[in-house]
């Protein structure tokens, strides 16, 4: 049925990529053969950037892709944005952001909704990314929203973890949330001519190394990203992590974690929200209304 879009989408086709995006964000009819169809035969590392809000992610991003694209590394970016609570869309901030990129032919950049995901990806995530991992690219990029603690997912689903972290963060290594700090497979330290830059970078430093297995001590790189400064670091750092001896044990927990996602989304992907939205309408005022009792209905 898709037989030629997987083609084209395998050739790099941007458009035949785009389209095949939009059937599995919106279930079409039959796009589970055509994520069956996918040749995973290329290494392509997905690249997972996290952090605070503020962290500088976005600029981080940009400044990371146009280093890549020097090089004429092919790019692409996914840039999961919050979604509005009202019509789930995308708000689209961080693509407006990166566009000195998109005439470049060696990049591709789609927004996502989080559709009120709470660990700061969207619920489509895995899909869109291997989607993207077939069509030809050296990198795929995927920012988080910047929401906390529950952002730990991205650790599902990205190769190698990025966590940006500015100065402002606090000399006291405690502050930064742990669950945030236990997934980060590199350390960047963005905005590092500010305040106080020296002093976290070396509270950043003892952590990691004191925390260092056998095969690896997550690197701290800094950067400017405003001004371009720390990418090649960066890139050596993401490279050497890929090359690490443990990356193998961390696959196969990825794949497991990732399976277990997509059986839960294959679960529930008969849930129409309109429907239950419509269906609350009608019964939320009623005196006895019990929000466990009308779950239990969807659950049995």
């Amino acid at each position: 049925m898709f037989s030629q879009l997987l083609v084209d989408l395998q050739n790099g086709n941007k458009r035949a990529l785009a389209r095949a995006i939009s059937l599995v964000e919106n279930n079409s009819e039959g796009y589970e053969s055509l994520l069956e169809g996918i040749n995973f035969n290329k290494k392509v590392p997905i690249i997972g950037v996290t952090g605070p809000p503020g962290a500088g992610k976005s600029t981080l991003i940009n400044a990371f892709a146009k280093h890549l694209l020097s090089q004429n590394k092919k790019v692409a970016i996914i840039a999961v944005d919050p979604s509005s609570p009202f019509n789930k869309g995308s708000l689209m901030g961080d693509r407006l952001r990166m566009e000195e990129h998109f005439l470049n032919p060696n990049i591709f950049i789609r927004s996502m909704a989080t559709r009120g995901s709470l660990g700061g990806l969207s619920p489509k995530i895995f899909e869109v990314a291997d989607l993207i991992r077939a069509a030809n690219f050296d990198y795929v990029i995927i920012e988080t929203v910047g929401v906390g603690q529950s952002e730990v997912e991205i650790a599902s689903l990205a190769d190698t973890t990025v966590l940006v972290l500015v100065p402002e963060a606090g000399d006291d290594i405690q502050t930064i949330k742990s669950g945030v700090m236990e997934i980060a497979d590199v350390f960047v330290l963005n905005k590092s001519d500010r305040n106080g830059a020296d002093t976290f970078y070396k509270n950043l430093c003892a952590l990691t190394h004191g925390n260092a297995t056998s095969d690896w001590e997550t690197p701290v790189v800094k950067t400017i990203a405003h001004k371009y400064e720390g990418m090649q670091a960066l890139e050596l750092a993401i490279i050497k992590h890929q090359h690490a001896d443990n990356l193998f044990d961390k696959k196969n927990l990825l794949l497991a974690e990732k399976a277990v996602m997509l059986i839960k989304n294959q679960r529930v992907k008969d849930l129409n929200f309109e429907q239950i939205l419509n269906e609350l309408q009608q019964i939320s005022n009623q005196q006895n209304f019990n929000i466990y009792r009308f779950v239990k209905k969807f659950t049995n």
